[in-house]
């Protein structure tokens, strides 16, 4: 069958690239790509959020399915758009995808249904939220309710910072746009961060392993808040009781929660957990895969993508069995120079052909030149990802590459799952 992929970034790169393996496959559409995808398939110069024209390109390829990769044309509704092609979509219609298009929504249906998360107040009133703030006893993580590309979030170290995240996202400034307009107010959450992943077709649920992320620019968790730095899978750290009330109490829980409130959850839902004193709390959901952490959990899945996507949208999820290696992964991201804030493009990457023929280079800010050279386009430019027999394996093997691939003001974090963060937990 003919497959349409939607986006341009590393996930969209990795997803092409267990796509291609699938014997049920025959032509590839990426929509609009990148320097990677080209090798796969077919770059279609069409933006994420161009619903017509994608339904157009769905219908005149002949695809009978559509991947959806990024949250914005999610939330815009691409996926009830093609269902009035009578094309089948991977991934939750604009209802489901609320659960991260609005996280006021998403906190509203954890709380009527005893999901656990942060004690959290919604204001779409720049006085009251100052007010709200002002009255706690600690600082809070202030929150735009919308899409903000990962950089929505504001973990304030004093009442002052979090007033002026308010002022910024609710005021002439509107940082976040429309996103900001409403905010989201919790509590800060003390303890490990983890990232839980799984495929679902609105009934059933199939658990991804888990895997960590890195949103912080810089090593050791300083610097800006970015799309994601890099992530390790599996968390040696996390216990098997934990990880099963995740399962259960957080993703199981949440499709439940959303096919009885007549939004059934078709897709991968990725909530992001911190692992407390007190148990596992949501700090947010994500209605599709996470970047980077699609590109160190595809490379362990051994079953055929495609055939997971086709059970997820004909309610047949229960009728597979997923599974996974058991080796360990780590992804790196090489990002342009003062990312994630003002950087330059169109540097030439040199040693993509030099790295050693088991690790995977997943492109996301590349494009093409008219001599078939490569450059960079964009701020987070390639996830280098290497698998081991364990962390320490895949770790040292990843950056061993990371090493071969060169462009000028190239940046990485030298601390991707670094042993002392990596871990076990005794």
């Amino acid at each position: 069958m003919n497959v349409l992929l939607v986006g341009s970034g590393a996930r969209e790169h990795a997803i092409a690239w267990k796509l291609r393996q699938s014997p049920r496959l025959t032509d590839l559409f990426v929509a609009p790509g990148n320097a990677g995808t080209a090798s796969l398939g077919t770059n279609l110069p069409l933006k994420a959020a161009d619903l017509e024209g994608l339904a157009r390109a769905a219908r005149e390829n002949h695809c009978e399915l559509v991947v959806v990769g990024p949250e914005e044309p999610l939330a815009r509704g691409l996926v009830d758009r093609l269902a009035v092609e009578g094309i089948a979509a991977f991934g939750p219609s604009r209802a489901a995808a609320r659960i991260e298009s609005s996280k006021a929504f998403a906190k509203e249906l954890m709380q009527r249904h005893g999901i656990p998360t942060a004690r959290t107040a919604v204001f779409s009133n720049r006085t009251d939220a100052r007010n709200h703030i002002e009255a706690l006893a600690e600082a809070p993580v202030v929150k735009a309710d919308g899409l903000a590309a990962g950089k929505g979030a504001i973990v304030c170290g004093s009442k002052e910072e979090a007033l002026e995240a308010i002022d910024a996202m609710m005021g002439e400034e509107a940082a976040f746009g429309e996103a900001g307009r409403t905010v989201v107010i919790e509590e800060r959450l003390e303890g490990r961060e983890v990232s839980a992943h799984a495929f679902s077709d609105g009934r059933t649920t199939a658990a991804m392993p888990f895997s960590c992320d890195y949103k912080r620019a810089l090593d050791g968790d300083e610097g800006l808040n970015t799309g994601g730095m890099g992530a390790y899978s599996p968390p040696g750290w996390l216990d098997e009781a934990t990880a099963s009330r995740i399962d259960r109490e957080v993703t199981a829980a949440a499709v439940a929660a959303m096919a009885e409130d007549g939004a059934p959850y078709r897709g991968v839902l990725y909530p992001g957990i911190m692992v407390t004193p007190d148990g596992p709390k949501v700090l947010e959901f994500n209605c599709r895969l996470g970047d980077p952490e699609a590109q160190v959990l595809l490379p362990r899945l051994k079953t055929d993508l495609l055939e997971v996507c086709l059970a997820v949208v004909n309610n047949r999820l229960h009728e597979l069995k997923i599974e996974w290696s058991e080796q360990a992964c780590v992804g790196v991201v090489l990002a342009s120079g003062g990312y994630p804030e003002e950087y330059a493009t169109g540097f030439p990457i040199a040693g993509l052909g030099q790295v050693e023929p088991d690790v995977l280079v997943f492109h996301a800010g590349t494009a093409l030149t008219e001599d078939g050279g490569v450059v960079t386009s964009g701020g987070r430019v390639l996830t280098i990802a290497a698998l081991g027999e364990n962390l320490t394996e895949a770790r040292a093997k990843v950056y061993r590459n990371v090493q071969r691939i060169h462009f000028s003001r190239r940046h990485c974090r030298s601390d991707i799952a670094a042993p002392a963060q990596a871990a076990r937990v005794e």
